[in-house]
């Protein structure tokens, strides 16, 4: 029979009568496995899969355009709402390409724990992406485990940021605080109950014949098309590449820590959901290499600035205009809301009174520290890189992430322009989905991992 005509009269006897004929499906963007931010309009013969046109933009943040309307530290907020689910690994890239363009390096500490901070990030990513595609084939128990086991990171991140999800934690030239006292005891109770969810997940999965028979041999991609298309990350490495701009262009501590990078062989779907299995394992032990190696340095505040009273308390006592009380006496806070202390900063944030605010210390206890605060964040007075331009790439939890930064010498950018990576594997998507089926839709994009604000920035 000739199955390429759009309509077709059968003449047998068993489909006398019968018209077949191509269908246009609308799928998303209120499709709850398109998550409200990306439409497709498949061709279908029956079940199968004979065009895609995929349309996106439906989470534009315009990004972008907005970076060139605040100065340079102003954008780091923004750079949360990009992939927003490991947002420090963003924060990180913006960072380091403006302090690329100043010329400046930031302390050996404050590179471990931009890469602790942004390993776990990207476990966090990893467990909501395989969490998620699970849930979509029927697996929620495995989604409950991971979720579980992301709140635990994400809890380790709110205790040195203050936020679990939006953090704007990084600075140019350094980060807003160092790392609690008992963090690493910490890590490792988070690290110790991530493997325990991430093995009980893969025993329910990886030799359940439901699931396996729906990712096995679906959205497979070659390396070479791969290639073609620019994709990175963890969908390019299941195809058989074993590029990571952390071992290929190492930046940070990097190249001081050993690492294994995990490769697929097939480039199917259950190939990407193993590689970011495997990963999920390597990114814990960076965060263990990094912790055991991080470098001294004070993250307590000097004894010597008097004695600790309760930042409420002092707030009360001050109120009611007991002085003496107060008298010599230094407020304490939430180690969230400290800030870049005058203790620790010459560990986390680079010695550079252009680019860096001051500790809050000095911000509210002398008229120098007030005036550099006051320059560096009004218009027109802050951080002004010479005229020039750079590119900086990091591994995003999806592939190279990369901000090319244009400076005018003002003190806004002049552009800001953003790699995506999952906007290369979204552009793939009509070939991943050519030929399979209906239900492969559903795994298949769960497998990109697309986040609406990476892509539409």
């Amino acid at each position: 029979m000739d199955l390429t005509n759009k309509t077709r009269n059968a003449g047998t006897a068993d489909g006398a009568g019968l018209e077949t004929r191509e269908m246009m499906l609308n799928i998303g963007p209120a499709h709850p496995a398109m998550h409200g931010i990306v439409r497709l309009v498949a061709k279908l013969e029956g079940e199968l899969i004979k065009d895609v046109d995929v349309e996106i933009g439906y989470l534009h943040r315009g990004f972008e355009k907005m970076s060139e309307n605040v100065d340079y530290n102003g954008v780091i907020p923004y750079t949360d709402r990009l992939n927003y689910v490991s947002p420090i690994i963003n924060n990180v890239g913006y960072c380091m390409a403006v302090e690329k363009l100043i010329g400046i390096s930031v302390p050996e500490r404050c590179h471990y724990v931009r890469v602790i901070l942004s390993e776990i990030s990207r476990v966090s990513d990893h467990l909501t992406c395989v969490g998620a595609t699970a849930m979509e084939l029927g697996a929620f128990t495995v989604f409950l485990y991971l979720i579980k086991a992301r709140e635990f990171l994400w809890e380790l991140i709110e205790s040195v940021v203050g936020a679990r999800l939006t953090v704007t934690y990084c600075r140019v030239g350094g980060v807003k605080s160092d790392l609690p006292d008992d963090f690493a005891e910490r890590c490792r109770a988070a690290f110790a109950e991530t493997r325990e969810a991430i093995s009980e997940s893969r025993g329910l999965v990886e030799r359940n014949r439901i699931f396996t028979d729906r990712m096995e041999g679906t959205g497979v991609l070659s390396e070479a098309d791969a290639i073609a298309y620019g994709i990175t990350g963890p969908f390019l490495r299941a195809s058989g590449a074993s590029y990571d701009v952390r071992k290929d262009c190492p930046y940070a501590i990097y190249e001081q820590l050993d690492f294994d990078i995990p490769v697929g062989t097939k480039g199917d779907n259950m190939d990407r959901f193993l590689v970011r299995v495997e990963e999920m394992e390597q990114s814990m032990r960076i965060a263990e290499q990094a912790l055991a190696d991080l470098p001294p340095g004070p993250i307590m505040a000097d004894p010597e600035t008097g004695r600790a009273i309760p930042a409420a308390e002092m707030v009360d006592l001050a109120k009611v205009g007991d002085i003496p009380a107060i008298s010599g006496g230094c407020a304490v806070t939430g180690p969230t809301l400290e800030g870049t202390g005058r203790a620790n900063k010459a560990s986390i944030s680079t010695d550079e009174k252009r680019v860096t605010l001051p500790p809050k210390e000095d911000t509210y206890g002398n008229i120098e520290g007030l005036m550099r605060q006051f320059k560096l964040v009004m218009m027109g007075h802050g951080l002004r890189p010479p005229p020039g331009e750079v590119y900086f790439p990091v591994e995003g939890a999806n592939g190279e992430l990369g901000f090319y930064v244009v400076s005018d010498g003002s003190g806004r950018a002049y552009r800001v322009r953003v790699r995506p990576p999952c906007f290369a594997i979204m552009s793939a998507l009509p070939k991943l989905l050519k030929g399979d089926m209906v239900a492969d839709i559903v795994p298949t994009f769960g497998a990109v991992n697309m986040i609406g604000g990476e892509l539409d920035r």
